[in-house]
């Protein structure tokens, strides 16, 4: 398809408290080289001078908007966002982050030449003033291979593959996914589940496109809506909903605090399942009514699918090729939930 710097991207903005970072967010997205675009800025009841600051902006570059929050919280800031936009293209950006130069043209011109039922996504760099920990690190490592080889749905019950603030899709994609309208939190894991869902088709991206600034105030680290907790019953609802078989036997492997999470779950919504492990300490218990079997049980069930909530790296290579022993399929057969 031809590619053209004429369609208009729509940026949705929310933001809060950011005062200190508002501004290098802005104009990081004015020096984009790709020049036809709208930012819809939408204030979240802020007490500093970050409106100030978006209003300054805004009377100097008309393709600035700022309103405010119709609700309350960054989901309904979005969707006050979404409702003022026209763009047929649409992204969203964090306003505490930043844009490397190119982000918008090379993720347009990427959606461009593939069309609709593709969504654009970009590798990301995090940065911070104290440094970055370990577990970013990794986090980081992990998603730019995703995102270079478009496998992201791969892991996609591990933890969120396609990060908030780089990713594009068409309007009429985003609408047929429900765009902002669900009430459920993390909102960006959400989205990225129901891009999963209706097929949408990641496109692989070999460049660092978005700056993610990590600092101890920041939402992802503050909110209760980013708990542990409420990922897992993402995961949990949509596995249930899209990957389980309930013709197959349900096991779940793991009984640490997230395999307790999920094994709460499921009993909650009255799914059967066998629960494994491989800690002589629990093996032959119960733990909420629930036996506990050795793995080895898995041999006795080959039609299963299993969740696996084993975190260490070392167990997981084992627990991937005893399922290969098996002639298992990572995603049909067996899903890793961390």
């Amino acid at each position: 398809m031809e590619q053209s710097a004429t369609v208009l991207i729509s940026i949705l903005v929310p933001f809060k408290n950011t005062q200190d970072f508002l501004e290098e967010c802005l104009v990081s997205i004015i020096e984009q080289g790709y020049p036809h675009w709208e930012v819809l800025a939408v204030d979240d009841h802020s007490n500093d001078n970050s409106v100030e600051i978006v209003r300054r902006f805004s009377q100097s570059d008309p393709r600035i908007k700022l309103y405010p929050n119709k609700g309350h919280g960054i989901i309904e800031a979005l969707r006050t966002a979404y409702d003022a936009s026209r763009g047929t293209l649409i992204t969203r950006m964090d306003s505490d982050d930043v844009m490397v130069k190119d982000k918008l043209q090379v993720m347009a011109y990427s959606l461009q030449a593939r069309g609709p039922g593709h969504v654009a996504i970009g590798q990301v760099r995090y940065f911070s003033d104290r440094g970055i920990s370990n577990g970013y690190e990794r986090y980081e490592q992990w998603l730019n291979q995703l995102t270079e080889r478009g496998s992201n749905y791969g892991e996609i019950y591990k933890e969120c593959v396609i990060p908030s603030p780089c990713w594009m899709v068409y309007r009429n994609d985003l609408d047929a996914c429900g765009a902002f309208d669900p009430d459920r939190y993390p909102e960006d894991y959400d989205l990225t589940f129901r891009f999963y869902e209706k097929g949408l088709r990641c496109i692989p991206c070999d460049q660092v496109l978005h700056l993610w600034r990590d600092y101890d105030t920041r939402t992802s680290r503050t909110s209760e809506h980013y708990a542990q907790n409420y990922f897992l019953d993402i995961k949990l609802h949509y596995f249930l909903r899209l990957d389980r078989d309930p013709k197959r036997t349900l096991t779940l492997w793991g009984a640490g605090s997230k395999g307790k999470e999920i094994a709460k779950g499921l009993i909650k919504k009255k799914v059967e399942f066998h629960w494994l492990c491989d800690n002589p300490n629990k093996i032959g218990k119960e733990i909420y009514g629930k036996h506990m079997y050795h793995y080895s049980k898995l041999k006795e069930l080959p039609q299963a699918q299993s969740i696996i909530t084993v975190a260490n790296e070392e167990a997981q290579a084992m627990i991937r090729a005893y399922f290969a022993q098996m002639g298992q399929q990572p995603m049909t057969d067996y899903f890793f939930f961390c």
